[in-house]
């Protein structure tokens, strides 16, 4: 994105706070697991347990436990600044959907399997998810660091984007009355682009001149 050189520090800070509100940081995520429901790209379905198939000891509450750690504690290992361009949203607002799909949905919640054994965690399930939103990254790209193959991810991913949808989308996919309108036109203009009406969090900018391994990786 361009560097706006000539606004003042007051601006910075006035829209260093629009960029970071949940309302936004909620309609991006909206827009974006719309999007995948809409065009259908969701990757392979579930197949199920299959004779000869691969299994793997993953060690699911090692994943769950790092997870925490490194973001969710009091004190995580990565600051808030890496959790909010790693997940594309604020912690706070991350913690309200996984708190949002637990106590809607069964499938979020973490429970014992036949053999006694804890699954995987609504923080796991639904950062798989948020990582292939996030970066579109194949399924299984996560699986040394959050302990979860690729049919849950997948399944995480199919659940968790119809859960979004069915909790939010009446209130951030439903048409701009006149103030939503006015206050979009007003963030836009602090922003740089007067007259805009819509964000560019949720448009396909193009990267022309950018190194292809830069794109995704920064935020404005």
């Amino acid at each position: 994105m361009s560097d706006f050189s000539d606004w003042s520090s007051s601006d910075d800070s006035d829209i260093e706070e629009l960029l970071q509100a949940d309302d936004t940081e909620m309609m991006v995520a909206i827009l974006a697991v719309k999007d995948l429901e809409d065009c259908k790209k969701l990757l392979d379905q579930r197949k199920g347990s299959q004779i000869g198939r691969l299994c793997i000891e993953r060690n699911r509450a090692l994943g769950h436990e790092q997870l925490m750690q490194d973001y969710f504690v009091e004190v995580p290992t990565y600051p808030p600044r890496l959790f909010r361009r790693r997940y594309r949203m604020r912690r706070t607002l991350f913690e309200r959907i996984v708190k949002d799909c637990e106590a809607n949905s069964h499938y979020f919640t973490r429970r014992t399997n036949a053999a006694g054994a804890m699954g995987f965690s609504a923080y796991q399930k639904i950062s798989a998810a948020m990582r292939v939103l996030a970066y579109g990254i194949p399924a299984d790209y996560c699986d040394e660091y959050l302990r979860i193959g690729q049919d849950t991810t997948t399944e995480s991913l199919r659940r968790f984007a119809k859960m979004v949808i069915r909790l939010y989308g009446d209130w951030y996919l439903r048409a701009p009355n006149e103030e939503d309108t006015k206050r979009l036109m007003e963030i836009n203009e602090k922003r740089g682009w007067p007259g805009m009406l819509g964000s560019l969090d949720c448009m396909h900018w193009k990267w022309k001149n950018c190194p292809k391994a830069w794109h995704g990786m920064y935020l404005w």
